[in-house]
């Protein structure tokens, strides 16, 4: 899904990684995922986001291969919930490196506006996107968790990639 032009085909590893990753509102769509909030509206809701905008990240994210649907019964429909696939969970690391970069280099608006990442295996917070800096172990999605002062006191374990 390009931002402003198509860099699916650029010859720099970087560029064509940015052409999925490099738009806000996809990373957005991928915490809330990660978070476990895979239903529109839930999504919606929580990131104040216009349906077309939200509609429009998330089929890139199902076209790129990061997200796929599956049916839920909504008492008496069916819908789709969106779930991470394994080519999503392997972006876990770009997500941790951004929340851990902003936490070391921009103010916080308020007390409660932090976001940690948290191995949960030895249930330390993290300084590194894909390594505990405390006890050395390679951080993934069954083992990390996030805490988000805003949503919640304590750690939120993530989703992982459907099976």
């Amino acid at each position: 899904m390009a931002l402003r032009s198509d860099w699916s085909e650029r010859s720099c590893s970087m560029a064509r990684g940015l052409d999925i990753l490099g738009d806000p509102w996809s990373m957005l769509v991928l915490r809330e995922i990660f978070f476990g909030n895979g239903r529109f509206d839930a999504m919606k809701s929580r990131l104040t986001v216009a349906d077309s905008v939200l509609t429009k990240r998330l089929a890139g994210l199902v076209e790129s291969g990061l997200l796929t649907k599956k049916p839920y019964d909504d008492g008496g429909r069916t819908r789709q919930e969106y779930v991470l696939t394994a080519k999503g969970e392997d972006a876990l690391p770009v997500l941790n490196a951004v929340v851990i970069w902003a936490e070391k280099h921009l103010p916080a608006p308020s007390d409660e506006a932090h976001m940690f990442v948290i191995h949960s295996g030895c249930g330390r917070r993290t300084g590194s996107a894909d390594t505990c800096t405390n006890c050395g172990e390679r951080l993934t999605a069954a083992n990390t968790s996030w805490h988000s002062l805003t949503r919640s006191e304590s750690p939120v374990e993530l989703a992982t990639a459907a099976a």
